[in-house]
């Protein structure tokens, strides 16, 4: 007989929370509980990438704290099988992604396996498995930090991804953590169309995708989620936004471009649009939150590429990113980025088709941020939740 198995996956990019420690942290596990207890599911999986923030050599005493209040809450206590996966060992420059991974099966849920990667065989998940630290020889993961030369005009960095197999009632799934490279700077983001940045982004997760389909392992149905750091087309959306306006450029000394600036043709030249490096200021931000940016949708581009590969539930919440991370303003955009959609939840089309869709259009799938009205950091944690269709036999 089919049956079936609620699951929340939740994707956060949590360097804010280590980077101001304290200020948000209490507010963001709150909702993150509030949502766990809205829709009640009986496996959990939580990504996180940048654990630790920028400043991970000073900050990773915090991470583990945050990791033990989530594990010890009250709010998880039913759930009696853990298992934690944290990169923290930034000594090892080669291998350090700062992603974290962390899996709670509750205790209504039986016929949960996990796979070894090592011995290529599935084992029960029992109890508490915590990993923190260095994670080579721990077998039920795997882990790579992208290589060198996936960006070589980059300095170093810690993009990668990790990865656990399971079977939740006979039914084998990937689970893929991915941090993919972020836009060093706007006004390279706005040279052409795609960008330099896409283009790095849509080869790290080809490399993925590909290792996730190759013949060491059988393939599964995947689902893989994390901060994909994709951005709107920025060309088109400026060309879009600056269609009234003119255009000025000032430039340095050796001819590079320093800023942009839109200036309405009229009214006393107001400044719609000013563009830096790292600075991008554009005069109606409510623009990117109206209906949950809708109109801004057709410029989110880069997961096109991969339609035969990967599908995604329809998204009806605003840019995950760059929210503020002033406290008091939790749904303003900070102006140094233009918000994107960076956090996703993306899944083969055989992970979609395992997904239990109700009758007459009840909400069984719900795809949306985490803490709308909260500050969640500059990031908003971005969640999926479903009925994964089961067999009990």
């Amino acid at each position: 007989m089919d049956t079936s198995t609620d699951v929340l996956l939740v994707t956060a990019n949590v360097g804010s929370l280590f980077d101001n420690v304290g200020e948000i942290q209490n507010g963001w596990l709150q909702e993150l509980y509030r949502t766990i207890h809205k829709y009640k599911p009986q496996f959990i999986a939580l990504h996180f990438q940048e654990v630790g923030g920028k400043d991970y050599m000073v900050n990773m005493g915090n991470a583990e704290n945050f990791f033990w209040l989530l594990e010890s809450s009250e709010e998880l206590k039913d759930f009696d099988r853990t298992c934690i996966y944290v990169d923290s060992q930034f000594q090892a420059e080669d291998g350090f992604t700062a992603l974290g991974s962390m899996y709670f099966i509750h205790k209504t849920l039986k016929n949960v396996y996990q796979y070894d990667f090592n011995v290529k065989d599935f084992k029960a998940v029992l109890g508490q498995n915590k990993y923190v630290g260095c994670l080579d020889t721990v077998t039920t993961v795997e882990k790579e930090k992208f290589p060198k030369n996936f960006w070589p005009n980059f300095k170093w960095s810690r993009k990668g991804f990790m990865r656990t197999r399971w079977i939740i009632h006979n039914q084998g799934l990937d689970l893929v953590n991915i941090h993919l490279f972020h836009d060093a700077s706007n006004l390279i983001a706005c040279n052409a169309s795609p960008s330099i940045y896409s283009a790095n982004r849509k080869n790290a997760l080809r490399y993925v995708i590909n290792r996730l389909s190759d013949d060491r392992y059988t393939s599964l149905p995947f689902f893989l989620f994390g901060d994909f750091n994709f951005r709107l087309d920025t060309l088109s959306l400026v060309q879009h936004l600056c269609t009234e306006s003119e255009v000025q450029t000032v430039k340095d000394s050796s001819n590079e471009v320093q800023k942009i600036f839109c200036e309405e043709k009229d009214n006393d030249h107001q400044v719609l649009l000013h563009i830096e490096e790292k600075l991008f200021q554009y005069l109606h931000q409510a623009l990117f939150r109206e209906d949950n940016g809708k109109a801004l949708l057709k410029y989110d581009k880069e997961v096109t590429a991969f339609h035969d590969d990967i599908k995604e539930e329809d998204i009806s919440f605003p840019p995950s990113y760059p929210y503020s991370e002033d406290y008091s303003k939790p749904t303003q955009y900070m102006n140094t980025r233009c918000p994107a959609w960076c956090d996703r939840i993306l899944m083969s089309h055989s992970a979609h088709d395992f997904i239990h869709r109700g009758e007459h259009d009840e909400k069984t799938v719900v795809y949306n941020t985490v803490g709308t009205n909260v500050c969640m950091g500059d990031h908003k944690p971005v969640f999926l939740s479903f009925s994964l269709k089961t067999n009990s036999h």
